[in-house]
């Protein structure tokens, strides 16, 4: 018998829906700078399924890891962290 591993989960922000039963969520990361040592902030774009349909642009929800849903969907939603007041869509 095999032990299952833990799937990985990320925070990120609900930029906006794309479709029925799928957002894009932008999820921010601070890293060292190599050579000069600042922190810098970079970013990713996810596709994720949200099967309720509750998430709106501009909340910020945690994310979990999932078998592939479609060609670009690999995560799902897992809680609803802080519900903001609805963002300008950004455009992609």
């Amino acid at each position: 018998m095999t032990e299952r591993t833990l799937k990985r989960t990320k925070t990120g922000m609900v930029l906006r829906r794309s479709g029925d039963k799928t957002i894009i969520v932008e999820v921010e990361r601070t890293t060292k700078h190599p050579k000069f040592g600042k922190y810098i902030r970079r970013h990713c774009r996810y596709h994720v399924h949200d099967e309720k349909n509750q998430c709106q642009a501009g909340d910020f929800i945690s994310i979990m890891e999932s078998r592939p849903m479609s060609r670009t969907k690999r995560w799902v939603f897992q809680t609803l962290i802080t519900r903001n007041a609805p963002v300008a869509e950004a455009v992609a």
